[in-house]
């Protein structure tokens, strides 16, 4: 089965108003992850691995959640959940450890001091990501809960 034969259309109201916003701003996110992990792998890989994977993982992470929030089916909206909550995860631990072992992020990743290099964007985002897809629910019908 396909994606659309398991799941129907939400209203289209969930990605309206601030949820264009929320979207357009995991979209930047997701460019803005993206370019720096690629030219962070290209130029100095060996120099920071684990920094610059975890870069490269946090791109990933923003473009399926900015595909999932954007998608209007209950398949998306749970994939939306998991990488939005794998986002807050992965921005409070490394945002943590390169606070309390700043020698394991000698070099910065998209989440480390919580996001400081994207004005704490990366530590609000996933907040106001989960409260939207709260108050947008959908359920395996396609109709709002």
């Amino acid at each position: 089965m396909t994606d659309s034969q398991t799941d129907t259309t939400v209203p289209s109201n969930r990605v309206s108003g601030i949820g264009r916003l929320l979207i357009a701003v995991y979209g930047v996110l997701a460019l803005a992850a993206t370019g720096r992990s690629f030219v962070q792998i290209v130029r100095a890989f060996s120099e920071a691995p684990l920094a610059y994977a975890l870069s490269a993982l946090a791109a990933v992470v923003y473009i399926v959640a900015t595909i999932a929030l954007v998608k209007r089916t209950a398949l998306w909206y749970r994939i939306a959940w998991v990488t939005i909550g794998f986002e807050l995860f992965g921005v409070l631990l490394v945002g943590t450890l390169s606070l309390v072992d700043p020698a394991l992020f000698q070099h910065a990743t998209v989440w480390s001091v919580y996001g400081s290099g994207y004005l704490f964007i990366p530590l609000v985002l996933p907040v106001l990501g989960m409260w939207w897809l709260a108050r947008h629910p959908v359920s395996p019908i396609g109709s709002r809960a």
